[in-house]
């Protein structure tokens, strides 16, 4: 199933209540990382896929090959009201190596890249502001930090594109697996 990366959650309810904002992230394999922002207060929902790449419909078994482009994505559905893109920023520098390019642990690949979708130019202003905040933060390192601190950041920032939702067995793998998520 796909979706546009246009797809409107920016509406308010009937009663007036908070309205919704779609943010994407990758950052390694999906699964940890969905449970990672499914813990954040004030995220809705979310849903892993795939986005960034050329296939028309892919599939899992297509984009692990890495032939399609696309990246191992997660969908994110929050109420900006409590939980700011800010927020969510800092919770995707926290939840990955944005230093290591096309690579998170033991997941190596283009579709383990670390990537950022931005929907509006708010979003591609913050998520570059973050990158440059975290960049600058690395390169400032002195004695062991230095040493363990690569000084490249080489997180993307791209415009959201056709959102894929992964197969049904990849949603929310880790708590139907009864996974704890430590990242």
């Amino acid at each position: 199933m796909s979706t546009s990366a246009t797809t409107d959650v920016d509406e308010v309810s009937a009663d007036g209540a908070s309205e919704q904002a779609i943010a994407v992230f990758a950052a390694g394999c999906f699964w940890g990382v969905e449970a990672t922002f499914d813990a954040v207060a004030g995220v809705i929902s979310t849903r892993v896929g795939y986005t960034g790449g050329t296939a028309a419909d892919p599939t899992y078994k297509q984009v692990c090959r890495g032939r399609t482009g696309h990246a191992e994505a997660v969908e994110v559905i929050y109420d900006p009201a409590a939980v700011s893109y800010e927020d969510l920023l800092e919770v995707f520098w926290n939840a990955h190596n944005p230093t290591t390019r096309n690579r998170q642990g033991p997941d190596i690949g283009s579709q383990y890249r670390s990537a950022i979708f931005f929907h509006d130019p708010d979003q591609e202003a913050a998520a570059t502001r973050s990158k440059e905040r975290l960049a600058a933060e690395y390169a400032s390192a002195t004695g062991f930090l230095r040493r363990v601190r690569p000084k490249t950041v080489v997180t993307e920032i791209s415009p959201a594109v056709t959102f894929h939702e992964a197969e049904a067995y990849h949603q929310r793998y880790f708590e139907r697996h009864g996974i704890a998520c430590g990242l």
